[in-house]
């Protein structure tokens, strides 16, 4: 069983209150829109980091991350990007990128919308951790945390973190 965190469009600014959710993660994935590559280094100084640049992203970032991260975890095939759209409504690339091969987990970012649900279209659970950083028209700062076990991802939680002021 791994326990993962998932937050996305940061800005540069990562919530102290990060770190005591996500203590017990084994991984975590950053979404897109990192925003400054201190919260990368202080991510990877924290637990083992993943993740893919934003529409925000330097060059720095760029180069050291892609724009579209395949992998598995325990026995879930993943796919992570910041720009996606939603189901029934994936931007061009991302919906290219899902039909090359489906995964069981999607995740992206962008939107600054917290949501997740499962994509009847590919048979996948879509995730998005809404933003957690101080830029956006968000209202309320989240993250996601949740375990995948072999094949099952299980014990979703919804984290806020506080208002964006």
């Amino acid at each position: 069983m791994k326990k993962i965190g998932v937050l996305s469009d940061t800005h540069g600014y990562l919530d102290p209150k990060l770190f005591e959710y996500f203590k017990d993660v084994d991984e975590i994935w950053h979404a897109g829109d990192v925003g400054h590559i201190s919260v990368i280094d202080q991510l990877r100084a924290f637990k083992p980091t993943r993740a893919v640049y934003g529409n925000i992203d330097s060059n720095e970032i760029r180069s050291e991350f892609p724009e579209f991260a395949r992998f598995e975890c325990e026995n879930v095939t993943v796919l992570m990007t910041h720009i996606a759209g939603k189901p029934g409504k994936y931007v061009n690339r991302a919906h290219e990128e899902i039909k090359k091969n489906i995964p069981q987990l999607f995740v992206c970012g962008h939107s600054h919308i917290l949501l997740v649900k499962q994509d009847p279209l590919f048979n996948m659970l879509w995730m998005n951790p809404g933003a957690c950083g101080f830029k956006g028209f968000h209202q309320v700062k989240t993250v996601l945390r949740f375990c995948i076990s072999k094949d099952r991802i299980h014990d979703l939680e919804v984290i806020e973190l506080g208002k964006r002021i």
